[in-house]
Parts: structure tokens; sequence; C-alpha cells
């Protein structure tokens, strides 16, 4: 779906169905996150097994997220401001990309949506909502 506008979602969904998408991935962006909850019903309204970034639509009623931790950048942003207080200089402080990812799944939406998670997908989340 390209949605530019939270108007568009109910009729994107529809869409969807009628082409027989079989599952959701939400991306990152602000009209998502604003509208989230929104997604979220029509996801389940639709009964589109949705997927996201972040642990908050998860938390929110959606059934599962996968995506960088999202306390590791903070920790290693001050381990490079610690780095800079003592002398090093920015320009030679390496790139770094996120190396703990965490998978959230929400059995209530699971149940819902009349899908059962494997134990072994159970096993490797780091939350589970039950």
């Amino acid at each position: 779906m390209a949605v530019n506008s939270a108007d568009k979602f109910e009729s994107e969904f529809k869409d969807a169905v009628k082409a027989r998408s079989g599952a959701l991935a939400v991306t990152a962006g602000a009209l998502l996150t604003t509208n989230q909850k929104q997604i979220i019903n029509l996801a389940a309204k639709y009964r589109l097994p949705d997927i996201s970034a972040g642990g908050e639509f998860v938390a929110n009623g959606g059934l599962m997220s996968y995506g960088p931790d999202r306390i590791e950048p903070y920790q290693r942003a001050a381990l490079m401001v610690d780095k800079i207080l003592k002398g090093a200089k920015p320009a030679d402080l390496p790139v770094e990309q996120p190396t703990k990812f965490e998978l959230m799944i929400n059995l209530k939406t699971a149940k819902a949506l009349g899908l059962t998670v494997p134990p072994v997908v159970l096993m490797r989340a780091e939350k589970v909502i039950r």
C-alpha cells in the first residue's frame, strides 16, 4: 500500500484484501506512527496479520514486531560521547549499525486472528504479550 494520508487507510486495506494480500508489513514513518491504532484496528478488521519494526505496535494490539532494540543505540551514543570527551575526534569514530534486535509477539492478537505461533518462535521472542 502506498498511503499518504490517514483517510486513505480504509480503502487501501480493502484493496489489499481484494488483491489477496496475506499479511501486512508496517514500515516506519510519521504517518504510520501517529495512526498506529487505526492501522492495528484495520488489520484486525480485515484479518491481516501484521509485523512492524517497533514494539509499540505490538503493545497496542499488533501481532508482532522485529527490529533494533530501542535502548542499545542510546547506550552506544553514551560510549561515543565518552570517547569524544576523552579526546577522540568525532570523524574518526566508526558509524555503527544496531547489533541487538528484539522480537515481540502478541498472543491475544494471534488468537483473535486464528493463528498459532510455533513454540520455537515464542522461545526466541524477547517479549510475549499473553
